[in-house]
């Protein structure tokens, strides 16, 4: 339920999710990249949002659409919906207050991904560049 989910912290790539995710979904993504590097594109020149935002989670969530289900790409170990900052502010996921700091910290969407990883009753955000092509 989307009620599970704990408040957002406003630090991309914290420490903590540096260190027990980093490694797990680095991996995966260089096999989705494409992908939502596409798909992050499609969000932003169809004016949905200039903020797409990659939902990462191992069980369904009620956030976004899904793109990528699990094991469908190489064998990847997370499922990815596509969402973005509106649907974001629309759930409280992310507060009004807190919007500015979001979209300051948003990194360029040609050079990063931003995911939204969901393990538990761990969330957070982090910005992963796409692999050099």
């Amino acid at each position: 339920m989307i009620e599970d989910y704990q408040a957002l912290s406003n630090a991309p790539n914290s420490p903590d999710l540096n260190g027990k995710y980093l490694g797990i979904i680095s991996s995966d993504f260089a096999n989705v990249s494409h992908v939502l590097k596409d798909a992050a594109y499609q969000i932003k020149q169809r004016g949905f949002s200039d903020f797409p935002i990659f939902v990462v989670s191992q069980r369904p969530v009620e956030i976004g659409q899904k793109l990528i289900g699990l094991a469908e790409i190489a064998a990847n170990r997370w499922a990815y919906n596509a969402s973005f900052l509106e649907e974001f502010l629309q759930r409280e996921l992310i507060s009004e207050e807190n919007k500015e700091v979001f979209t300051t910290n948003y990194k360029d969407i040609d050079e990063y991904c931003c995911l939204f990883v969901i393990d538990g009753q761990f969330t957070n955000f982090v910005f992963i560049p796409y692999p050099e092509e």
